[in-house]
């Protein structure tokens, strides 16, 4: 059994890749509607948040041979959390991340911080659009919410709990942007042109999490881009191929080991 922490959408591409290589697999997924995904797949699934404690009980409860952590590039505690309970439970820990993508553009910002992003903002003024989640959500609402000429737009996952986490934070329903991606850079243009966006706040998720359209769009606009910076986490050694992670695993669980 490996265990992978599928957080994202190529991460559970990765996870059905193990499980094609002949490795029994367990994916640990946050949201239901990830869960399903994995399970109409026919991949077995852990759903809900892990502490270290927990993944390492978990890890010795199905005699996992190892931990493949594909959680997304700011998962910081996630990842934290797996080379403590894979070193606990004494498997192999295996990081997988998408690639960053290089972004050289005369309209970009790097921050290191969703609090320097929002710093940022705050400063600049006008329509920003976030598309950093919910997870953070609480930093930008609580230093750009009710700022003079500031108006901040909200894009993110159409799931009850961030509805009601905007609710809470009392943000405009106009400015909630409840949407399911992939998104093209026509629909992002659509969208800036739609609300005004002068300046659009997003993370260094890497391609897949769609950052090229997102920029090109802006840029096409003549729009700002602030980009947060993905935490720096010392990980041995990190893929950011399927084939290289098939690979490590072969390397320390062979699959007559694994079954």
């Amino acid at each position: 059994m490996i265990i992978v922490l599928a957080g994202t959408s190529d991460a559970r591409q990765l996870a059905l890749e193990i499980q094609k290589a002949g490795y029994h697999v367990m994916a640990t997924v946050v949201t239901e509607h990830a869960a399903e995904q994995l399970q109409h797949a026919g991949l077995s699934v852990h759903l809900g948040r892990l502490t270290a404690a927990q993944l390492t009980e978990l890890i010795q409860q199905k005699k996992a041979k190892a931990v493949v952590d594909a959680s997304h590039p700011f998962a910081e505690e996630a990842s934290k959390n797996a080379m403590q309970a894979a070193a606990d439970a004494n498997v192999p820990y295996i990081r997988y991340e998408r690639k960053a993508t290089p972004v050289a553009s005369e309209y970009v910002t790097f921050v290191d911080s969703y609090e320097e992003a929002a710093e940022y903002a705050a400063q600049k003024k006008g329509v920003v659009m976030l598309t950093t989640g919910s997870k953070t959500l609480h930093i930008f609402a609580k230093k750009l919410l009710g700022l003079p000429d500031v108006r901040v737009i909200a894009r993110m996952l159409p799931r009850k709990d961030n509805m009601e986490k905007c609710e809470q934070l009392q943000f405009p329903q106009e400015n909630i942007v409840a949407m399911q991606g992939p998104f093209t850079k026509e629909l992002d243009i659509a969208l800036f042109k739609h609300f005004g966006v002068t300046l659009l706040i997003t993370k260094e998720s890497g391609k897949v999490g769609f950052v090229d359209e997102k920029i090109a769009a802006a840029e096409e606009l003549g729009i700002e881009t602030v980009i947060i910076r993905r935490p720096t986490i010392q990980y041995q050694t990190v893929y950011s191929e399927f084939s290289d992670v098939i690979a490590a695993l072969r390397q320390h669980v062979p699959l007559s080991i694994n079954q």
